[in-house]
Formats: structure tokens, sequence, C-alpha cells
């Protein structure tokens, strides 16, 4: 055979694949998207579905099939701006909806979004009754935020495959469920659903469309009608029970509907499982107890579920029960066995039974937990007076990559700062930070050794470097401008980085009380007294209790504060900042 000759039945090959293969491929982008942000909808023809328009009369010359032959070596050779020009022109040229399927995958998978809608439109001109081509066409607009212009090709496209048309409404609500204007999805969705009312499917779509846009009643009704369509339905009825949570606010109404849910379908498996979670939730001990043992009794044999109900039962700490199961997960080979271990040696540090939580530390050999597994095991050691001893099994650890490195070293540093050993726990941390001077964990926990010895020059300078590395670290800004504000120092400068930080973190409560402690050092009393009673709420922390304290006794409520004081004293007796605010102010 001649090379003009193999080449020829390549491109055949390839000529037939196009008329064939069915696309499975992410929607395009005139780039890939940047390291974190969401991939653009992904569509997945099932099967290629028979072609009903008749097919151009090309005559197959050798120009043609060379010209393929050059774009499927270009796909191969990874030079997609070749192989995209070629297949396009092609297209064009032949006007065979089998080239503008390849065209388009081609494309497609480039992330050439122009290129892929031109071939995808040709292929549609092509085939007029394409239903993939439209699907295709669709899934381009959306990536494209272009959601008007692509509701008539849903349209159509939905009403091409009726018998599959509810698996179309949930591929369709994945595909959506990214897109940044949740308000204009639900509006698509619902009017896409409207000659579908008695599709379960399609009524369920409209619920989490309605849910992503804020519109919980409608998300609650959409999902009622969708269980109404099929009651046995268990996603429809978790989405109703997940919306009245939102609606009333708590978890009664939602824990009630799952238990009258379960007297009907007592075999519905996930539906038994949330209800038992917020069963426990409520510290309902007894009957999540029940609903652990019917879950453990009809499914003894599955992981997955007897590794959730040890879980429950921790959250509801049935220590015997979370154990047994713990143990049992381990005898049916469960897919991820050191997270078993870890819960187990969890269970036994709760338990106060060091040495069996020794045990299992050391067993977890990988995972997201070995590192969390060795810090906890070191962590024993130095609460049982051998801190040498845990520093060298730190030490002793096989980091496999940096973030794990700053893991250990952080690890590493607790535990001299809670043995009161803050100069070496500076040192530690500042050798590590040679080796790697740019990691925020490490530049942000220096600083805060840094503080602890005086030194506020690098406090200073850790802290400012921090932020132009990451000039979203919320926690940098509160840090340097709480120092600043807690030695009384440079205040208005002081107060610009704590309004920073709460702007980025509007909810974080220790933020919160560098704010309302900034005010105080400001003379703005009242002010102050409302972000740190704020901050006291959410989180009952020690030392927003001295600050808040301290606020209301220069307000004159010295009754009040002491009561704050008293109850912080007796679930934190040896905070130093609580301590040192005593003795200045109630000796």
């Amino acid at each position: 055979m001649t090379l003009f000759r193999h080449l020829l039945l390549s491109a055949c090959v390839a000529l037939a694949a196009c008329a064939q293969a069915p696309l499975r491929a992410e929607s395009p982008q005139a780039q890939a998207p940047a390291k974190g942000e969401p991939r653009p909808p992904r569509v997945v023809v099932q099967k290629p579905e028979p072609r009903k328009a008749p097919l151009p009369g090309v005559d197959l010359s050798e120009d043609l099939l060379f010209k393929m032959m050059l774009a499927e070596v270009a796909v191969q050779r990874g030079q997609p701006h070749i192989a995209v020009q070629t297949y396009l022109e092609l297209a064009r040229e032949t006007r065979d909806p089998r080239i503008a399927q390849r065209a388009t995958e081609v494309a497609w998978n480039a992330r050439f979004t122009s290129a892929a809608l031109e071939a995808a439109g040709i292929w549609l001109q092509a085939d007029p009754g394409s239903a993939q081509a439209r699907q295709v066409i669709a899934a381009l607009l959306v990536s494209q935020q272009q959601l008007s212009d692509a509701q008539p090709h849903l349209e159509r496209w939905l009403a091409a495959d009726g018998e599959n048309v509810g698996a179309a409404f949930l591929q369709l609500n994945a595909q959506l469920a990214r897109h940044k204007d949740k308000a204009a999805v639900y509006k698509l969705i619902k009017a896409l659903a409207q000659p579908y009312s008695g599709v379960p499917e399609a009524r369920l779509a409209v619920a989490q469309a309605a849910w992503n846009a804020g519109d919980v009643q409608a998300a609650h009704d959409e999902a009622s009608a969708a269980l109404k369509l099929r009651p046995e339905w268990e996603a429809a009825a978790l989405f109703v029970a997940q919306a009245l949570q939102r609606r009333a606010g708590s978890d009664a109404e939602a824990t009630r509907f799952l238990g009258e849910y379960l007297e009907t379908y007592p075999g519905a498996r996930d539906v038994r499982l949330n209800y038992a979670r917020l069963l426990a939730n409520a510290k309902n001990y007894p009957e999540a107890r029940k609903q652990f043992d019917v879950l453990v009794t009809e499914y003894p044999k599955n992981a997955d579920v007897v590794m959730a109900v040890a879980l429950l039962a921790v959250q509801a700490n049935d220590y015997d029960a979370a154990e047994a199961n713990l143990k049992r997960v381990l005898e049916l080979d469960y897919k991820e066995p050191d997270v078993v271990r870890y819960y187990l040696g969890q269970l036994a540090e709760e338990r106060k039974r060091p040495d069996e939580a020794l045990k299992w530390y050391g067993s977890v050999t990988g995972g997201e937990q070995y590192i969390s597994a060795q810090a906890r095991y070191a962590g024993i050691l130095a609460r049982q007076g051998k801190l040498t001893e845990a520093r060298a099994h730190l030490q002793q650890v096989s980091a496999r990559n940096n973030v794990q490195r700053v893991q250990l070293v952080q690890a590493e540093a607790q535990l001299l700062r809670e043995s009161n050993q803050y100069q070496a726990a500076f040192e530690v941390l500042g050798q590590a930070l040679e080796k790697l001077p740019n990691s925020p964990d490490l530049l942000y926990d220096h600083a805060m050794a840094a503080e602890k010895v005086d030194r506020l020059d690098v406090l200073e300078g850790n802290l400012k470097l921090l932020i132009k590395i990451r000039p979203d670290h919320a926690h940098a800004y509160n840090a340097l401008g709480y120092t600043l504000a807690d030695r009384n120092q440079r205040i208005e400068e002081a107060h610009g980085l704590i309004e920073t930080a709460i702007k980025l973190s509007p909810e974080d409560p220790f933020i919160m009380d560098s704010m309302g402690w900034v005010l105080y050092r400001m003379g703005r009393n009242q002010e102050g007294l409302g972000y740190l009673q704020k901050a006291f709420k959410l989180r009952p922390d020690a030392e927003i209790a001295a600050h808040l304290g301290e606020v209301l006794w220069a307000l004159g409520e010295h009754e009040q504060a002491k009561a704050i004081w008293g109850r912080a004293l007796k679930a934190s007796p040896n905070n130093e900042v609580l301590q040192g605010t005593l003795k200045r102010l109630a000796p």
C-alpha cells in the first residue's frame, strides 16, 4: 500500500467517525478557565441520533481527504489552531453535517467558542432535525451567558426527545447550576418547564432554579409538586425537607415531614439518614438511635450506610455505637480505611483513652487525614509530658509536598505555644519561612509568634508582605490592625486596617471584636459596644468577653461586666487577656 493510499484510508476512517461518534466534550471557551474558577457547563450526548436530513452530494476528492487528514494529524499533535481552522473551512465548503459535527467537536475540545458556534450552526442548517446540534448550540450559548438566544434551541431539543424529557431537564439543570445570573436561569427553566407540568423532573428542575435564585417558597412548592407526581422519589422528598428548613428557620418542620414520609415509604434509605441527622441535631438521641438501628439492620453490608450511621452516632455522643460501627466499616473493606482509623483515633481521644488513640492515629498511613493524624499523635505525647518525643515524631514524618511541610511546622509550633515556649515557636516558624518565604500560612503564624516575643517589627513586616501576596487575606489586616489598637498606637491606621478586614469578612466574630476594640480606643464606646455584643453572641470567647466587659465597665455597667467576666472565667480560667483585664479593673 502506498503512503498516499494509507493516508486516504486513515482519512476515510476519520470521516466515518465523524458520521457516527457522539460528542463527549465540555463546552469550550476562548481560553481555559483559571485555576479555581468553575468549568463551563458539560453536555454529554448518550448515543448518536438517527439522521433525518439527506446528505449533500460531496465528492471525496483527494484535496478534501488530504485536508481532513491534515486536520486529524493536527489534533493528534496538539495543534488546535490548524485543526480547528481546517475543519471549519471544510464545514463551510461542504455543508456536510458529519464534517460540521466533527468540526464542532474539535473546536469544542480546543475551547474555540466562536468556531464551535459557527460549526454547530452549519451542522444544524445541514441537519435541521438534529437534537444533538441544538443541544450543543444551546450549551455553547449558555457558556457565553446568552440565555435568551439559547432558549429556542433548548425548547426544540426538549420537544424532540419526548421520551427522555425528564432526564433532559436534570441534565439541563446541571448545565445551568453554575451560571452567575441565578434569576435569569430561574426565568429560563420556568419557561422551558411550562409545557411539562406533569413531568416530575421538570418541576424539580424549577425548584432547584428557584432555590438558587433565593425564592424558597417557590422552591418548596415546585418540589412538593414533583413529589406529588412521583411520591416515592427520595430526591424530591429531601428537597422539600430542605426548603422547609430554610422557610421555617429551624429543623422542626423538616423533621416532622421526613418522619411522616418514612411511615409511607419505610425503605427510603437517604430520607432515613437525613431524618436521623436532624434528630441528632435536635439532641433527640433516643429516637436517632432507633433510626441508626434500622439502617444498620437493613443495610448491614453497605459500608457507606454503616459509616454514615457511625458519624451520626458520634454527633449524638453515642460513643459505643459509633465505635462499634466504625470497626464494622473496617471489616467491610471501606474505600477509605485511613479516614475510619482517624475517626477511631478521635473517638478514643474523646473518651480519654490516649494509648488507644495513639494506636489508631499511628495506623493512618495516607490520605487527607495523614498529617492531621500525625499532629494529633504528637499532641497526645506532648500532653503526656513528652514534648521532645512529640517534636521528634513530627520532624520524622515524610511530607509529600510543601502544603504538608507547612502543616507539620505549624503543628510543631502549636505544641511549643501550648507549652508556653514562645521563643522556640518563633524560631521554628522562622526557620521554615527561610525555606518557604512566601507561604501565607507561615507568614501569618510567624507574625503571631512574633507578637508573643515582642518582635513587632517582624509582625508588621510579615503581615504587610502577606497583604501584598494575598490582598484578600482578611485576618492579615485584622491582626495588624488589632495589634496596633491593643497597644494604642497609630489608631487611625489600625481602624482603617480593621475596616478593610470587616469588609472582606463581615460575619467573622474575631474581626467584629477588633472593630469594637479599636472604636473603644478611639473613644467611640457606644459604637464599639455594638460590635462586641454581636461578636460575643456569635462566639463567647474569653478574649471577646474581656473586651466586652471592659467597654461595659467604661460605660458604668459594672455588674453586667462582672457577670460576663465571671462566665468567661469559668470556661477559660487561664486566658491571659481575661486575667490581665480582671487584674486592672476588678482585682
